[in-house]
């Protein structure tokens, strides 16, 4: 075991070398002339603002959004998407890859300190991993589905060619929109089975001070979930209740207009942000926060799967069979089993199967 885990260093290590001085800089096109700058007399100017502001006249169809010509806010929004969010998105990505690369080469995997006990309770019963993996699965889904759609013409297009990459991008369009209801359970579902263990207690500051047991030796304790885990979780719920919002924004356009009120409300704070918003300024919000709100809960997963698998022995179990080895749960949430214990609740998977049950301690 210990040559794999020297040989998967190593790999990472070469891995960093070759990506540290990878920069991805997508194509970035320049932002068109502003609404006023139009040359010409004044009657040519006035006429073309107008035509960018919709005023040109009266629209026969049902659609009163095709009257405005030429949308100025749409270059700005094709501007701040194809650039900086693009641009530091994908460095952002890039980035936590890379600390995690160079971390696991400096930290090695978290051991069990005491070895294994051979002995395992139960971590999470079955309805707890159910809404885990239907959260997770239709994350990752929606997250590849979605990194195509913000960079699969600078990645996958010149790899695959244009017809690979259409059909490709076509059918995730629709697995990504389909998926996203399992999303919004996941995330209903996770909230509800763990949100009663999820407050901030006091023994969360002891396990920042010593390092949560990652950097350093010790292990401090904790109850069912360490500070680092509540941080997890009240992350992924409220970027998750977020991306869910704006999500149905744009899967059903035009019907839930959500940043003009969101602005009045900050604006009672002391910001001084746009209310007047057009129905085209909505979407362009919409899928603005979605992406951004995407790539920040993705960056953030990635560290939890690096805990949750190659960063901690035994960590994996817990959401695998649900069941992890004693001695394991003694180190990183001595808290819980100690409440389990005095419980009388704190079986073995031997014991349920058999039958036994160890006695109560008396009070």
């Amino acid at each position: 075991m210990s040559g794999s885990i020297v040989g998967l260093r190593g790999i990472l290590a070469v891995l960093v070398f070759l990506f540290a001085g990878m920069v991805v800089t997508p194509a970035v096109q320049p932002l068109a002339q502003n609404a006023t700058n139009v040359e010409g007399n004044s009657s040519q100017q006035e006429f073309w603002q107008k035509v960018r502001r919709g005023q040109t006249g009266n629209v026969s169809i049902p659609d009163t959004k095709a009257g405005q010509l030429i949308q100025s806010e749409g270059e700005e929004f094709r501007a701040l998407r194809n650039g900086p969010v693009t641009v530091y998105g994908a460095q952002a990505l890039i980035a936590s890859i890379l600390l995690l690369a160079v971390f696991f080469i400096l930290r090695g995997r978290v051991r069990i300190s005491h070895g294994p006990a051979g002995t395992r309770v139960e971590r999470f019963n079955g309805i707890e991993r159910f809404g885990h993996w239907l959260l997770a699965v239709s994350f990752i889904v929606l997250g590849l589905t979605g990194l195509n759609v913000l960079y699969g013409r600078y990645v996958l297009l010149p790899i695959l060619g244009p017809d690979a990459f259409a059909f490709i991008t076509y059918w995730g369009k629709y697995l990504h929109n389909h998926v996203a209801f399992a999303f919004m359970l996941g995330v209903v579902w996770v909230f509800v089975c763990w949100i009663k263990d999820n407050f901030p207690s006091r023994t969360d500051i002891r396990w920042f001070r010593e390092g949560g047991g990652i950097i350093g030796s010790k292990h401090p304790p904790a109850k069912k979930f360490n500070a680092g885990q509540k941080i997890i979780f009240w992350l992924v719920f409220l970027a998750g209740v977020s991306i869910s919002l704006t999500g149905i924004s744009l899967l059903f356009p035009f019907q839930f207009p959500m940043f003009a009120k969101t602005f009045a409300f900050l604006n009672m704070f002391g910001f001084d942000l746009q209310t007047q918003l057009t129905p085209m300024q909505e979407m362009q919000y919409a899928q603005l926060w979605h992406t951004i709100v995407s790539v920040f809960m993705i960056v953030v997963i990635v560290a939890h799967i690096y805990i949750g698998s190659i960063g901690m022995e035994g960590a994996f179990d817990a959401m695998g069979s649900g069941e992890v080895d004693l001695n394991w749960a003694k180190e990183h949430h001595a808290l819980w089993v100690e409440k389990l214990d005095r419980e009388g609740t704190l079986h073995t998977v031997a014991e349920k199967a058999t039958g036994e049950t160890r006695a109560q301690p008396a009070e």
